[in-house]
């Protein structure tokens, strides 16, 4: 009964300590650091920007209008490799953070089979097993005689206690790295959205180029009959009639250089489809790939924190940087740890799965302590709190990155539309100039170079519009995805 008594009372004693030292958990609880954002963005006015949905919450669906980009967004989403990556790496990432709930259930290990005979000589300075030869009925040799002869199977555990949380640091070092895998799958989706938009806008503008360039042949073809016809009249030198072919010529020249870009465009827009090179259809209209006149909000600069995934990329870089320093403190303290085995052991085979004769059984408990590591686990730790410091400016550099890279597409935007009406001005007048060069030329009130200079600008003035149409179009995407939208 006192055997009894001390029994229960050193496993009472080791299950009170074993509660007490892992209320004693250590290392420094995460907490987001100040980031000190503006309250409103550079370049935000509310007058051209009014106050209704931030356009950072509107999905990429809602935000674009033509069906036929919609499809080819969808089908890249869908197709593209980068995409199908990212999605193997979250899936890869979930795997280990389920695995981690194990890691506080013991470990448990099986010897299905084990066999060991050892011989030795009477040099070796001992004599044989006792009653393995009394048990065979015969006398033991001096050389290589049966020293040990065991045939066993048993099942061992071990189980270290995560008395200082170094499990529970671990499991938020794998939740961040796999919310980390899903932000960057979010990145590589608004990044294909934006690559996709953009290029879809570049092919519509070329289209647009092409049209500009024809059109402007057309005219040259019409200005140089008649600088013929008044060449043939004797009114002007041979010299007007090879300068309007030069200016017939350069817009000529467009048409095959403008029609390689396009075979291009579409080619690597096939690429980012997951797809092998081939055309790529248009929608009927580039006049409204999405409503951007439409009144916008920009929202808080404190609303980046939570759509844009690269700053949440960065922030649960933080969150496992910070669990790893938590990990590497508790390595400096001592450590409980759990074992035992239970199974069968004989000396003959035949005794193998005698019960109860062949069983064993053992259990042991080890609490175990670094003293002089060379200095490694405070070096790791040290380190690891530094690299804790890199992960926190990291997060503060891109936001700081973030916000201004808002604010520089908010102007775009803005100045990209006053330019817009400035080019659109010009190419009215530049329409202007050729119709009343062409009714002077006729009249003989100009000069044939007065004509090829009007329709040099004219040609001048309407791709700068389409360049610059291009541009603003642009320029919308990239604030829509400054902004953080794009992944929902």
């Amino acid at each position: 009964m006192k055997k009894i008594s001390i029994t229960k009372l050193s496993l009472a004693c080791l299950f009170a300590a074993v509660v007490f030292i892992q209320s004693c958990k250590v290392g420094q609880k995460y907490s987001q650091p100040e980031l000190n954002l503006p309250e409103n963005y550079r370049g935000d006015t509310l007058a051209y920007f009014g106050d209704t949905t931030s356009i950072s919450k509107t999905t990429w669906k809602q935000f674009f209008h033509d069906p036929t980009l919609k499809d080819l967004i969808d089908s890249a989403l869908s197709n593209n490799f980068d995409m199908k990556t990212a999605l193997l790496n979250i899936e890869i990432a979930n795997k280990d953070l389920r695995r981690n709930k194990l890691d506080y259930l013991p470990q448990v290990d099986m010897t299905i089979a084990s066999a060991n005979k050892q011989w030795r000589s009477k040099e070796f300075g001992s004599g044989p097993s006792s009653k393995w030869y009394e048990r065979h009925g015969t006398k033991a040799s001096e050389n290589m005689f049966t020293y040990l002869s065991q045939f066993g199977t048993e099942i061992g555990f071990n189980w270290e206690i995560d008395i200082w949380g170094k499990i529970a640091n671990s499991k938020d070092q794998l939740l961040a790295q796999y919310l980390n895998t899903r932000e960057a799958k979010n990145a590589i989706q608004t990044q294909i959205v934006s690559d996709v938009a953009k290029g879809y806008f570049n092919l519509l503008m070329l289209d647009a180029k092409i049209e500009v360039a024809k059109r402007n042949v057309q005219l040259n073809d019409s200005t140089l009959q008649m600088i013929k016809l008044q060449y043939e009249a004797g009114e002007i030198t041979s010299l007007a009639i090879q300068q309007t072919e030069s200016q017939r010529l350069i817009a000529a020249s467009l048409v095959p250089e403008l029609e390689r870009e396009i075979i291009l465009q579409e080619n690597a827009l096939r690429v980012l489809t997951g797809q092998m090179p081939d055309s790529i259809k248009r929608g009927t209209s580039f006049e409204h790939l999405f409503a951007e006149n439409k009144d916008i909000s920009l929202g808080s600069p404190l609303e980046i924190i939570r759509n844009r995934p690269d700053i949440r990329t960065a922030e649960y870089d933080l969150i496992a940087a910070n669990a790893a320093a938590n990990i590497q403190q508790a390595m400096r303290y001592p450590s409980l740890t759990l074992g035992g085995n239970l199974g069968v052991n004989a000396m003959l085979p035949k005794n193998w799965f005698s019960i109860p004769g062949a069983l064993l059984g053992g259990i042991t408990g080890e609490l175990t302590a670094p003293i002089f590591k060379n200095k490694t686990l405070k070096t790791n730790w040290e380190v690891a709190k530094i690299e804790r410091e890199k992960s926190e400016l990291a997060l503060q550099q891109t936001v700081v990155e973030a916000v201004s890279e808002v604010s520089g597409a908010v102007i775009t935007v803005d100045k990209l539309r006053e330019q817009l009406e400035f080019a659109r001005l010009r190419v009215e007048n530049s329409a202007k100039a050729v119709r009343n060069a062409n009714l002077l030329f006729r009249s003989g009130y100009a000069t044939y170079l007065e004509v090829i200079t009007a329709q040099g600008n004219a040609l001048n003035s309407d791709l700068a519009l389409v360049e610059l149409r291009q541009e603003h179009l642009e320029s919308y995407v990239d604030l829509y995805r400054a902004l953080g939208g794009g992944w929902r």
